[in-house]
């Protein structure tokens, strides 16, 4: 049970014309969900899972402090969903999607990332990746831990997205779930060997400075397991000098973003 879940709940739905109208919209019980506005009891997993996609919210947002969920709220306001039709552009994602699930599953669980980080020039920035199948999909969601100056609480960035494996690379875009106002896209060369170790690729995304600057980096993950201790992963996070001796060499030759003679293209290091 969240005590903030049922005025959280009840504020976003006085977006809407009544209460009926988000359970017809929502086809669910509406005896059922004035229980959730009571706080008489929570969803389950599944139908939490439905009132966020609902309303354009992610699950741990619609538990935050009222006074922190409303001025998220405010900042991003709430997407008044329409009656489901399918439209050319939908089926057509809905093939792409299908075709880009086959042989992902051997990629499912945890990795440490690593690149030259965007805000912080010259240093490596090592953050948390991990890719689950839900549904028929595959999604993945990638947390920076970051204190740069050693003092104070850490700031967290949640950034959750979509994950395809087409024509043998591995296609990742995700978007910065606090303000929505930042997407990232990672292609990474897939693994053919039986167990995996590490990936690499590029990925582009803009600066957290405010220049906002558009930037491509090499990138490596590193499979950590299936399973994990958050405990013993998260105090690992976080930006490093890139001589770092807690960083091996051969993961910071990975993602050096050097360009060779010749070459007309910043290109992903195989």
């Amino acid at each position: 049970m969240n005590d903030y879940f049922p005025e959280n709940l009840r504020l976003l739905c006085s977006y809407y014309k009544s209460i009926a109208d988000v359970c017809r919209r929502l086809n669910v019980n509406r005896p059922q969900f004035n229980r959730y506005l009571s706080g008489a009891t929570f969803p389950s997993n599944s139908t939490l899972r439905k009132i966020c996609n609902f309303f354009g919210v992610e699950e741990h947002e619609i538990v935050l402090p009222h006074s922190q969920f409303r001025r998220l709220i405010q900042v991003r306001p709430v997407s008044q969903a329409e009656d489901y039709t399918s439209t050319p552009e939908q089926d057509y994602f809905d093939r792409l999607n299908g075709v880009g699930q086959a042989g992902i599953d051997k990629y499912v669980g945890h990795y440490f990332e690593y690149y030259l980080s965007m805000a912080y020039p010259g240093k490596v920035l090592r953050t948390l990746v991990s890719i689950e199948r839900r549904d028929g999909k595959t999604y993945y969601q990638r947390t920076e831990r970051l204190n740069p100056r050693r003092t104070g609480k850490p700031f967290h960035g949640v950034y959750k997205g979509i994950v395809q494996f087409l024509s043998d690379r591995i296609f990742l875009c995700d978007y910065e779930t606090l303000t929505n106002s930042e997407m990232t896209q990672t292609v990474l060369f897939p693994t053919f060997k039986n167990r995996i170790d590490r990936l690499t690729g590029l990925r582009l995304g803009v600066s957290g400075s405010g220049e906002r600057m558009p930037c491509c980096t090499r990138v490596l993950y590193e499979f950590i397991g299936k399973d994990m201790k958050r405990n013993k992963v998260f105090p690992l996070l976080g930006l490093y000098d890139f001589d770092d001796h807690r960083i091996d060499q051969d993961i910071r030759d990975a993602i050096i973003n050097n360009i060779a003679e010749g070459e007309w293209h910043f290109r992903g290091r195989f």
